[in-house]
Protein backbone atom coordinates (compact mmCIF):
# COMPACT_ATOMS: atom_id res chain seq x y z
CA UNK A 1 0.00 0.00 0.00
CA UNK A 2 1.29 3.43 -0.94
CA UNK A 3 0.82 5.46 2.24
CA UNK A 4 2.21 8.55 0.49
CA UNK A 5 -1.22 8.89 -1.14
CA UNK A 6 -3.96 10.75 0.77
CA UNK A 7 -5.86 8.58 3.26
CA UNK A 8 -9.35 8.39 1.76
CA UNK A 9 -10.97 8.22 5.21
CA UNK A 10 -9.36 11.53 6.17
CA UNK A 11 -11.18 13.37 3.37
CA UNK A 12 -14.42 15.17 4.15
CA UNK A 13 -17.57 14.23 2.27
CA UNK A 14 -17.23 17.49 0.32
CA UNK A 15 -13.62 16.75 -0.68
CA UNK A 16 -14.43 13.21 -1.73
CA UNK A 17 -17.53 14.43 -3.57
CA UNK A 18 -15.41 16.92 -5.51
CA UNK A 19 -13.07 14.09 -6.56
CA UNK A 20 -16.00 12.00 -7.83
CA UNK A 21 -17.43 14.97 -9.71
CA UNK A 22 -14.07 15.67 -11.35
CA UNK A 23 -13.78 11.97 -12.23
CA UNK A 24 -17.16 12.14 -13.96
CA UNK A 25 -18.76 9.59 -11.63
CA UNK A 26 -22.43 9.65 -10.60
CA UNK A 27 -23.28 10.83 -7.08
CA UNK A 28 -24.54 7.42 -5.93
CA UNK A 29 -21.01 6.04 -6.39
CA UNK A 30 -19.83 8.34 -3.60
CA UNK A 31 -22.53 6.92 -1.33
CA UNK A 32 -21.44 3.38 -2.20
CA UNK A 33 -17.81 4.12 -1.37
CA UNK A 34 -18.73 5.75 1.96
CA UNK A 35 -20.78 2.67 2.87
CA UNK A 36 -17.78 0.45 2.14
CA UNK A 37 -15.49 2.65 4.23
CA UNK A 38 -17.64 3.06 7.35
CA UNK A 39 -20.43 0.46 7.41
CA UNK A 40 -19.13 -2.52 5.47
CA UNK A 41 -15.60 -1.89 6.80
CA UNK A 42 -13.71 -2.64 3.60
CA UNK A 43 -9.94 -2.64 4.08
CA UNK A 44 -9.09 -2.43 0.39
CA UNK A 45 -10.56 -0.86 -2.73
CA UNK A 46 -10.53 -4.28 -4.38
CA UNK A 47 -13.12 -5.42 -1.81
CA UNK A 48 -15.65 -2.82 -3.05
CA UNK A 49 -17.28 -5.31 -5.37
CA UNK A 50 -20.24 -3.22 -6.56
CA UNK A 51 -17.85 -0.69 -8.14
CA UNK A 52 -16.43 -1.16 -11.60
CA UNK A 53 -12.89 -2.48 -11.93
CA UNK A 54 -11.91 0.81 -13.58
CA UNK A 55 -13.22 2.90 -10.65
CA UNK A 56 -11.51 0.66 -8.08
CA UNK A 57 -8.24 1.09 -9.95
CA UNK A 58 -8.65 4.87 -10.07
CA UNK A 59 -9.38 4.97 -6.35
CA UNK A 60 -6.35 2.83 -5.50
CA UNK A 61 -4.07 5.01 -7.63
CA UNK A 62 -5.43 8.21 -6.00
CA UNK A 63 -5.85 7.24 -2.35
CA UNK A 64 -4.52 4.98 0.38
CA UNK A 65 -6.76 3.00 2.71
CA UNK A 66 -4.70 2.14 5.81
CA UNK A 67 -6.54 0.06 8.37
CA UNK A 68 -5.90 -1.51 11.75
CA UNK A 69 -5.63 -5.29 11.75
CA UNK A 70 -5.66 -7.90 14.52
CA UNK A 71 -2.09 -9.05 15.20
CA UNK A 72 -2.74 -11.38 18.16
CA UNK A 73 -5.69 -12.38 20.36
CA UNK A 74 -5.83 -13.80 23.89
CA UNK A 75 -8.83 -15.30 25.67
CA UNK A 76 -9.21 -15.06 29.44
CA UNK A 77 -10.78 -17.75 31.62
CA UNK A 78 -13.44 -15.18 32.59
CA UNK A 79 -14.44 -14.52 28.96
CA UNK A 80 -12.45 -11.33 28.44
CA UNK A 81 -10.81 -11.05 25.01
CA UNK A 82 -7.64 -8.98 24.53
CA UNK A 83 -6.45 -8.06 21.06
CA UNK A 84 -3.17 -6.61 19.93
CA UNK A 85 -3.69 -4.51 16.82
CA UNK A 86 -1.07 -3.52 14.28
CA UNK A 87 -1.16 -0.16 12.54
CA UNK A 88 -0.22 0.52 8.92
CA UNK A 89 3.20 1.74 10.12
CA UNK A 90 3.79 -1.37 12.27
CA UNK A 91 3.05 0.04 15.72
CA UNK A 92 1.17 -2.12 18.22
CA UNK A 93 -1.79 -1.09 20.35
CA UNK A 94 -4.18 -3.09 22.52
CA UNK A 95 -7.94 -3.20 23.01
CA UNK A 96 -10.18 -5.39 25.16
CA UNK A 97 -13.65 -6.92 24.91
CA UNK A 98 -15.14 -7.09 28.41
CA UNK A 99 -18.29 -9.26 28.61
CA UNK A 100 -20.84 -9.34 31.41
CA UNK A 101 -24.30 -10.84 31.42
CA UNK A 102 -26.02 -7.65 30.30
CA UNK A 103 -23.16 -5.74 28.64
CA UNK A 104 -20.49 -6.22 26.02
CA UNK A 105 -17.97 -3.40 26.43
CA UNK A 106 -15.06 -2.39 24.21
CA UNK A 107 -12.11 -0.85 26.06
CA UNK A 108 -10.19 1.08 23.42
CA UNK A 109 -6.88 2.92 23.20
CA UNK A 110 -6.33 6.47 21.98
CA UNK A 111 -2.53 6.67 21.75
CA UNK A 112 0.41 4.39 21.00
CA UNK A 113 2.09 4.55 24.40
CA UNK A 114 1.50 7.42 26.81
CA UNK A 115 3.32 10.54 28.00
CA UNK A 116 1.78 10.85 31.49
CA UNK A 117 3.89 8.21 33.30
CA UNK A 118 1.33 7.19 35.94
CA UNK A 119 3.33 4.87 38.20
CA UNK A 120 0.72 2.10 38.51
CA UNK A 121 -0.04 1.80 34.79
CA UNK A 122 2.00 -0.42 32.48
CA UNK A 123 1.35 1.89 29.52
CA UNK A 124 2.90 4.74 31.50
CA UNK A 125 6.29 3.05 31.22
CA UNK A 126 6.15 3.12 27.42
CA UNK A 127 7.19 6.05 25.28
CA UNK A 128 4.37 7.77 23.45
CA UNK A 129 5.01 7.03 19.78
CA UNK A 130 2.07 8.93 18.30
CA UNK A 131 -1.64 9.59 18.54
CA UNK A 132 -4.05 7.17 16.93
CA UNK A 133 -6.03 8.61 14.02
CA UNK A 134 -9.80 8.77 14.36
CA UNK A 135 -10.12 6.05 11.73
CA UNK A 136 -7.76 3.79 13.73
CA UNK A 137 -9.84 4.31 16.87
CA UNK A 138 -12.95 3.54 14.83
CA UNK A 139 -11.30 0.37 13.50
CA UNK A 140 -10.62 -0.83 17.05
CA UNK A 141 -14.32 -0.58 17.87
CA UNK A 142 -15.32 -2.31 14.63
CA UNK A 143 -12.89 -5.20 15.19
CA UNK A 144 -13.91 -5.66 18.84
CA UNK A 145 -17.56 -5.54 17.79
CA UNK A 146 -16.87 -8.30 15.26
CA UNK A 147 -15.27 -10.37 18.05
CA UNK A 148 -18.30 -9.80 20.27
CA UNK A 149 -20.64 -10.96 17.52
CA UNK A 150 -18.47 -14.01 16.83
CA UNK A 151 -17.82 -15.10 20.44
CA UNK A 152 -21.03 -13.94 22.16
CA UNK A 153 -23.44 -13.48 19.23
CA UNK A 154 -24.11 -9.95 20.50
CA UNK A 155 -23.13 -6.50 19.34
CA UNK A 156 -21.23 -4.13 21.61
CA UNK A 157 -23.42 -2.28 24.08
CA UNK A 158 -20.79 0.11 25.51
CA UNK A 159 -17.43 1.71 24.74
CA UNK A 160 -14.91 3.01 27.27
CA UNK A 161 -11.81 5.02 26.37
CA UNK A 162 -9.75 3.42 29.14
CA UNK A 163 -7.06 1.65 27.11
CA UNK A 164 -3.58 2.90 26.23
CA UNK A 165 -2.98 6.66 26.21
CA UNK A 166 -4.69 9.82 27.48
CA UNK A 167 -7.79 10.52 25.34
CA UNK A 168 -7.85 14.25 26.08
CA UNK A 169 -4.31 14.63 24.73
CA UNK A 170 -5.62 13.29 21.42
CA UNK A 171 -8.72 15.44 21.61
CA UNK A 172 -9.51 15.99 17.94
CA UNK A 173 -9.18 12.35 16.89
CA UNK A 174 -11.14 11.04 19.87
CA UNK A 175 -13.97 13.51 19.17
CA UNK A 176 -14.04 12.60 15.46
CA UNK A 177 -14.02 8.88 16.28
CA UNK A 178 -16.95 9.23 18.68
CA UNK A 179 -18.84 11.34 16.14
CA UNK A 180 -18.38 8.61 13.52
CA UNK A 181 -19.17 5.77 15.96
CA UNK A 182 -22.43 7.43 16.97
CA UNK A 183 -23.51 8.58 13.50
CA UNK A 184 -26.09 6.88 11.29
CA UNK A 185 -23.47 6.16 8.65
CA UNK A 186 -21.14 4.63 11.26
CA UNK A 187 -21.98 2.21 14.09
CA UNK A 188 -24.96 4.26 15.28
CA UNK A 189 -24.19 3.80 19.00
CA UNK A 190 -25.66 6.32 21.41
CA UNK A 191 -23.03 8.66 22.94
CA UNK A 192 -24.66 7.92 26.31
CA UNK A 193 -23.14 4.44 26.04
CA UNK A 194 -19.64 5.87 25.60
CA UNK A 195 -17.35 6.90 28.48
CA UNK A 196 -14.12 8.84 28.08
CA UNK A 197 -11.67 8.44 30.96
CA UNK A 198 -9.00 11.04 31.73
CA UNK A 199 -6.08 11.19 34.13
CA UNK A 200 -7.12 14.81 34.64
CA UNK A 201 -6.36 17.38 31.95
CA UNK A 202 -8.41 20.24 33.42
CA UNK A 203 -8.24 22.56 30.39
CA UNK A 204 -9.54 19.81 28.09
CA UNK A 205 -12.26 18.77 30.55
CA UNK A 206 -13.57 22.34 30.29
CA UNK A 207 -13.30 22.16 26.50
CA UNK A 208 -15.53 19.06 26.58
CA UNK A 209 -18.07 21.22 28.38
CA UNK A 210 -17.75 24.05 25.87
CA UNK A 211 -18.19 21.54 23.03
CA UNK A 212 -21.39 20.23 24.71
CA UNK A 213 -20.36 16.60 24.30
CA UNK A 214 -23.00 13.96 24.98
CA UNK A 215 -20.88 11.11 26.32
CA UNK A 216 -19.98 10.28 29.93
CA UNK A 217 -16.76 11.33 31.65
CA UNK A 218 -14.63 9.40 34.13
CA UNK A 219 -11.79 10.92 36.17
CA UNK A 220 -8.92 8.65 37.21
CA UNK A 221 -8.50 10.11 40.70
CA UNK A 222 -6.72 7.30 42.63
CA UNK A 223 -5.70 9.48 45.58
CA UNK A 224 -7.74 12.00 47.54
CA UNK A 225 -5.02 14.51 48.41
CA UNK A 226 -2.38 16.23 46.30
CA UNK A 227 0.62 14.83 48.18
CA UNK A 228 -0.31 11.21 47.48
CA UNK A 229 -1.62 11.88 43.99
CA UNK A 230 1.66 13.60 43.07
CA UNK A 231 3.51 10.40 44.03
CA UNK A 232 1.64 8.19 41.59
CA UNK A 233 0.36 10.62 38.94
CA UNK A 234 2.85 13.31 37.84
CA UNK A 235 0.07 15.13 35.96
CA UNK A 236 -1.31 16.21 39.36
CA UNK A 237 1.53 18.69 39.74
CA UNK A 238 0.02 20.81 36.97
CA UNK A 239 -3.62 19.68 37.36
CA UNK A 240 -4.19 19.41 41.11
CA UNK A 241 -7.36 18.20 42.80
CA UNK A 242 -8.79 21.69 43.40
CA UNK A 243 -8.36 22.55 39.71
CA UNK A 244 -9.93 19.25 38.67
CA UNK A 245 -12.94 19.76 40.94
CA UNK A 246 -13.50 23.15 39.32
CA UNK A 247 -13.19 21.63 35.82
CA UNK A 248 -15.61 18.78 36.59
CA UNK A 249 -18.20 21.21 37.94
CA UNK A 250 -17.82 23.32 34.81
CA UNK A 251 -18.22 20.22 32.60
CA UNK A 252 -21.38 19.19 34.44
CA UNK A 253 -22.86 22.70 34.33
CA UNK A 254 -22.37 22.81 30.55
CA UNK A 255 -23.52 19.26 29.73
CA UNK A 256 -25.37 17.62 32.63
CA UNK A 257 -23.56 14.41 31.66
CA UNK A 258 -22.74 11.59 34.04
CA UNK A 259 -19.38 11.78 35.86
CA UNK A 260 -17.61 8.84 37.52
CA UNK A 261 -14.63 8.99 39.86
CA UNK A 262 -12.19 6.08 39.47
CA UNK A 263 -10.12 5.08 42.50
CA UNK A 264 -7.64 2.18 42.53
CA UNK A 265 -6.79 0.91 46.03
CA UNK A 266 -3.10 0.46 46.88
CA UNK A 267 -2.03 -1.21 50.13
CA UNK A 268 -0.62 1.27 52.68
CA UNK A 269 -0.86 4.19 50.25
CA UNK A 270 -4.47 5.25 49.74
CA UNK A 271 -6.56 2.52 51.43
CA UNK A 272 -6.88 3.86 54.97
CA UNK A 273 -9.90 5.28 56.79
CA UNK A 274 -8.53 8.83 56.46
CA UNK A 275 -8.14 8.30 52.70
CA UNK A 276 -11.76 7.19 52.49
CA UNK A 277 -12.89 10.26 54.44
CA UNK A 278 -10.91 12.55 52.11
CA UNK A 279 -12.56 10.83 49.14
CA UNK A 280 -15.96 11.52 50.70
CA UNK A 281 -15.08 15.25 50.84
CA UNK A 282 -14.16 15.28 47.14
CA UNK A 283 -17.35 13.38 46.26
CA UNK A 284 -19.41 16.07 48.00
CA UNK A 285 -17.75 18.79 45.90
CA UNK A 286 -18.27 17.09 42.53
CA UNK A 287 -21.58 16.17 40.84
CA UNK A 288 -20.40 12.55 40.47
CA UNK A 289 -22.94 9.80 39.89
CA UNK A 290 -20.63 7.04 41.01
CA UNK A 291 -17.28 6.23 42.62
CA UNK A 292 -15.69 3.13 41.13
CA UNK A 293 -13.36 1.46 43.63
CA UNK A 294 -11.02 -0.69 41.57
CA UNK A 295 -8.83 -3.65 42.47
CA UNK A 296 -5.18 -2.98 41.76
CA UNK A 297 -3.67 -5.26 39.13
CA UNK A 298 0.07 -5.59 39.83
CA UNK A 299 2.68 -4.68 37.25
CA UNK A 300 6.39 -5.43 37.57
CA UNK A 301 7.56 -1.80 37.66
CA UNK A 302 5.38 -0.60 40.58
CA UNK A 303 6.19 -1.52 44.20
CA UNK A 304 2.68 -1.33 45.66
CA UNK A 305 0.28 -4.24 46.06
CA UNK A 306 -3.43 -4.83 46.43
CA UNK A 307 -4.92 -4.39 49.96
CA UNK A 308 -6.34 -7.42 51.78
CA UNK A 309 -10.07 -8.06 51.59
CA UNK A 310 -10.78 -6.70 55.11
CA UNK A 311 -9.14 -3.35 54.23
CA UNK A 312 -11.12 -3.15 51.00
CA UNK A 313 -14.41 -3.85 52.77
CA UNK A 314 -13.67 -1.33 55.54
CA UNK A 315 -12.89 1.33 52.90
CA UNK A 316 -16.20 0.57 51.19
CA UNK A 317 -18.09 0.75 54.50
CA UNK A 318 -16.71 4.24 55.22
CA UNK A 319 -17.94 5.42 51.81
CA UNK A 320 -21.36 3.77 52.15
CA UNK A 321 -21.89 5.10 55.69
CA UNK A 322 -21.34 8.58 54.23
CA UNK A 323 -23.90 7.95 51.48
CA UNK A 324 -21.37 7.79 48.67
CA UNK A 325 -22.68 5.87 45.68
CA UNK A 326 -19.69 3.53 45.47
CA UNK A 327 -19.18 0.28 43.59
CA UNK A 328 -16.36 -2.20 43.99
CA UNK A 329 -15.21 -3.21 40.52
CA UNK A 330 -13.57 -6.61 40.39
CA UNK A 331 -10.97 -6.80 37.66
CA UNK A 332 -11.43 -9.02 34.64
CA UNK A 333 -8.85 -10.47 32.27
CA UNK A 334 -5.99 -10.47 34.81
CA UNK A 335 -4.69 -13.82 33.55
CA UNK A 336 -3.96 -12.31 30.12
CA UNK A 337 -2.78 -8.86 31.33
CA UNK A 338 -6.01 -7.31 30.06
CA UNK A 339 -7.18 -5.77 33.32
CA UNK A 340 -7.13 -2.10 34.31
CA UNK A 341 -3.59 -0.69 34.10
CA UNK A 342 -2.04 -3.76 32.48
CA UNK A 343 -2.15 -2.89 28.76
CA UNK A 344 1.40 -2.50 27.56
CA UNK A 345 2.39 -4.60 24.52
CA UNK A 346 4.99 -6.12 26.84
CA UNK A 347 7.53 -6.58 24.09
CA UNK A 348 7.46 -2.79 23.54
CA UNK A 349 8.32 -1.77 27.10
CA UNK A 350 11.90 -0.53 27.39
CA UNK A 351 14.03 -2.52 29.81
Amino acid sequence: MNTQLPNIRHLSAEELGAWFEKAGEKKFRLKQVEEWLWQKHAHSFEAMTNLSKELRNRLSSSFSLPALRVDATQYSADGTVKSRFKTYDDHLVEGVLIPTEDRKTACVSSQIGCSLSCKFCATGYMDRKRNLGFDEIYDQVVLINQQSEKVYEQKLTNIVFMGMGEPLLNYSNVMKAIEKISSEDGLFMSPKRITVSTAGVAKQIKKLGDDKVRFKLALSLHAANDEKRNQIMPINESNNIKVLIEALNYFYKQTGNEITLEYILFKDLNDGEKDAEELVKIYRQVPADLVNIIEYNPIDAFKFTKPDEDSIQHFMQVLESNRVNARLRRSRGKDIDAACGQLANKESIPA
